[in-house]
């Protein structure tokens, strides 16, 4: 039977933050990777979640619960402004939306003004995407392992004006990711305008060296669109050492922030002749704040973000990220000695972070995904592309390592032997 959310799993959530932040001070001097294996400090962790026991999920790399007292904050805030909506919506609660800016900007290392709060990474990539101004013949360069929606922006683009999409395959595992740079390189030609790449790729969770890769478009005048939707509150960076011109993500993934919320980083000599996805007034040119011009909508869900960002914090993205790998590669490992297995992604702290993709000679992804979930309630996602078939595993700061070996005991009986 589910369990449901009390207020007491409310309070738990909220003192289990506290707790979080006098955890930090408490390991303020153990090193990250000291920490990754310490269950008793990640069982502390964990309570600050109202997750359902009867389903293991791993598959937090598509959508991932918030901690209890990020809901709490987001339910009240929604009775709050329905009690009055037209006054209280938009008089004391949007308001608060500076002080979300004004914190990402602080934690990821931006400048306030150019950061503009979405509903997600697909619009704010969009965003991105739609408001350059292109000409036919012009180029857009990316991998066929990009994410379906963003490639499905740039080919109606494409359709429309006659741009031109040119997606580069590359083979996974990748060995040296100084090989990601030199595919983009080898791409541009005179028509590149574009440089379009995910910071983690959500098919493997390849970590791309995102940085190199946008001071490559920079020396080149290319403009640089960064996916940071499976990187953001993962793979620890700031904006003021990335260089891209643009950057979109979703804050209901790593950061388990509300679901419904995203960001979007803009380069500050960009904004005012970049097109709003919606229209804006001339006035609001120079502003960030036109790109979240979208019409009605609720305040609650960007304005429970801060609690995320506090519960983040507390962990620290060092902590955190160290705690991911030590998951990932506690099954990882384990699993790749299983005949037939093959990971594809490498396991170093630059290739891939909380999640990876796990082929199997002998079985389907599909039907692995399908076996786990109906035999043992183990909710994985089965991926198939180009020259790629598995099943990915994305583990979050709650998973215990109780659950990983469940989870692999699982695969190990499931998987026919070659």
């Amino acid at each position: 039977m589910k369990t449901q959310l009390n207020r007491r799993n409310f309070l738990l959530g909220a003192e289990a933050i506290v707790v979080a932040g006098l955890l930090n001070r408490a390991y303020a001097h153990v090193s990250p990777e000291d920490v990754a294996g310490d269950e008793g400090y990640w069982k502390t962790i964990r309570s600050a979640y109202g997750h359902d026991p009867s389903i293991l999920n791993l598959n937090n790399g598509g959508v991932a619960p918030a901690p209890a007292a990020v809901l709490e904050a987001e339910i009240e805030a929604i009775r709050y402004s329905n009690q009055l909506p037209s006054y209280r919506m938009w008089h004391d609660l949007e308001p608060k939306i500076e002080d979300v800016r004004k914190r990402l900007a602080r934690m990821w290392g931006a400048d306030p003004e150019s950061i503009a709060i979405t509903r997600n990474a697909s619009e704010s990539l969009q965003i991105a995407q739609f408001g350059i101004d292109l000409a036919p013949g012009d180029e857009v360069l990316t991998t066929s392992q990009d994410y379906p929606r963003m490639i499905t922006t740039w080919q109606q683009r494409e359709r429309r004006e006659k741009i031109v999409l040119k997606q580069m395959d590359f083979a996974v595992p990748v060995n040296d990711p100084g090989d990601l740079v030199r595919l983009y390189e080898q791409g541009i030609t005179p028509r590149t305008r574009v440089i379009h790449v995910s910071q983690v790729c959500f098919m493997t969770g390849q970590i791309f060296p995102v940085q190199e890769i946008c001071r490559l478009a920079r020396r080149r005048g290319i403009t640089s669109i960064v996916d940071g939707a499976h990187a953001f509150a993962q793979v620890p960076f700031r904006f003021s050492e990335l260089d891209c011109d643009f950057y979109g993500a979703s804050l209901h993934k790593w950061l388990s922030a509300p679901i419904g919320t995203g960001m979007l980083y803009v380069r500050k000599d960009r904004i005012e002749k970049h097109w709003a996805l919606m229209a804006a007034p001339p006035s609001m040119d120079k502003n960030i704040r036109k790109f979240e011009e979208i019409g009605t909508h609720p305040a609650a869900m960007h304005n429970a973000t801060l609690q995320a960002l506090e519960f983040h914090e507390q962990i620290g993205d060092e902590r955190k990220f160290a705690r991911f790998r030590y998951l990932k590669n506690r099954w990882a490992e384990r699993l790749s000695r299983v005949p037939g297995a093959e990971m594809l992604v490498k396991l170093d702290a630059d290739q891939s972070g909380a999640f990876g993709t796990i082929h199997f000679d002998t079985i389907e992804p599909g039907k692995l995904g399908e076996a786990l979930m109906s035999k043992y309630n183990i909710f994985v996602t089965p991926i198939t592309g180009p020259g790629i078939s598995g099943i990915r595993v994305s583990a979050n700061v709650y998973t215990s390592t109780a659950e990983i070996d469940q989870f692999c005991d699982a695969v190990e009986a499931i998987v026919p032997r070659a």
